[in-house]
């Protein structure tokens, strides 16, 4: 029985080392994957930079800018080397072709969507329609865009420090640029970036003159309750927030819009579906509620399911046209672009003629 006993014991202990080998092997793998999968952002970024050229290369001027916004907002050691340095990242300028530069333009900053994703050329023909209407452009990849390695990945800050990555994106323009002019800036964005949207004029409301916002994520608090666990593992990574909204719900609170709607004072669309299977609509709903309730004034449309879900205003379709087409009228009110968009025509224009800006 002893024998038997010191058998089993001795199985158990190599098992428990085969265990352990094999734990640590994952573990490398793990990595590797990891590694890998941001070397292959970092090759698709690259590859779609020069489709950006390639499409838009008639139209405008394109430049890619190396900036800097806050610090990380927690640091692991902050009393290491180079803790509290700011964060840096690139934001893509685009200038329409032809214009005087002797004059002055408006400009429109444009945070991307994504929990982690880029400006790409899935957005070449919202860029032809702001060209073909004399807006100048700039768009930041913030901290935790994909295409820039790891290390900017894992500085994420979802509904926090990325706002002042995009804010600082359009007081580089204002510095850098003169023919921008100061009193005509819009904010406008999608998904993650309708939030980032109306963040910043909650946060700015004197640095933005107008703002769009479609289907923005609006309620953190809600998202964690309909999303998968693996949804919700972006925000609760270590390098992120580090806690779900169970553990620490005001930190939630405090990244949600619908839970700031107290703060808007700028001119404000927002466009939400039914059908979106991204954003839900009570997010938005929600939103819509606490600005009605704190008696703002503000434009919003609730469409009813429209073909394309969260994507429904942004594609190539004759319905997304004809609403994007309240887009550009809502910002022109306050923008005065020199070529405006008027017509679905005008919009077809835009993505197959070269206008003369002015």
């Amino acid at each position: 029985m002893k024998t038997l006993l010191i058998i089993l014991i001795s199985a158990f202990t190599i098992l428990a080392q085969n265990g352990e080998q094999k734990s640590d092997e994952l573990k490398k793998l793990e990595s590797i994957n990891e590694n890998l999968r941001h070397r292959l952002d970092e090759l698709e970024k690259a590859v779609d930079d020069l489709i950006w050229f390639e499409r838009l290369d008639d139209v405008a001027f394109i430049d890619k800018v190396y900036i800097y916004g806050p610090p990380k907002w927690k640091e692991k050691n902050p009393n290491a080397q180079g803790a509290g340095n700011p964060v840096k990242f690139w934001s893509y300028v685009f200038i329409p072709k032809g214009i005087d530069t002797s004059k002055e333009y408006p400009l429109i900053v444009f945070p991307h969507g994504g929990v982690h994703s880029n400006l790409s050329t899935y957005y070449t023909h919202i860029i032809k329609e702001l060209m073909y209407q004399g807006y100048i452009v700039v768009a930041a990849e913030y901290r935790g865009s994909t295409g820039y390695g790891q290390s900017h990945y894992q500085k994420i800050d979802y509904g926090g420090l990325e706002i002042e990555d995009v804010h600082a994106s359009r007081k580089y323009m204002i510095d850098n640029y003169p023919f921008i002019d100061e009193s005509r800036i819009g904010i406008m964005g999608w998904s993650h970036g309708g939030l980032i949207s109306l963040m910043n004029i909650f946060e700015h409301p004197d640095d933005y003159k107008v703002a769009f916002a479609g289907v923005p994520v609006s309620d953190l608090i809600a998202r964690m309750g309909y999303k998968t666990q693996g949804y919700r593992d972006l925000y609760e990574a270590d390098y992120h927030i580090g806690e779900s909204a169970y553990d620490n719900v005001e930190e939630y609170k405090r990244r949600s819009p619908a839970w700031q709607a107290h703060k808007l004072q700028t001119p404000l669309r927002i466009h939400t579906n039914t059908n979106d299977a991204d954003v839900n609509v009570l997010e938005v709903e929600h939103l819509i509620k606490s600005l009605k309730a704190e008696g703002k004034k503000f434009e919003y449309e609730i469409f009813e399911d429209i073909p394309g879900g969260h994507s429904f205003d942004r594609m190539d379709t004759k319905i997304a046209r004809e609403i994007r087409l309240k887009i550009w009228k809502f910002l022109a009110k306050y923008l005065f672009p020199v070529n405006p968009i008027k017509s679905v025509d005008d919009i077809y224009k835009a993505a197959y003629r070269d206008p003369e800006i002015k």
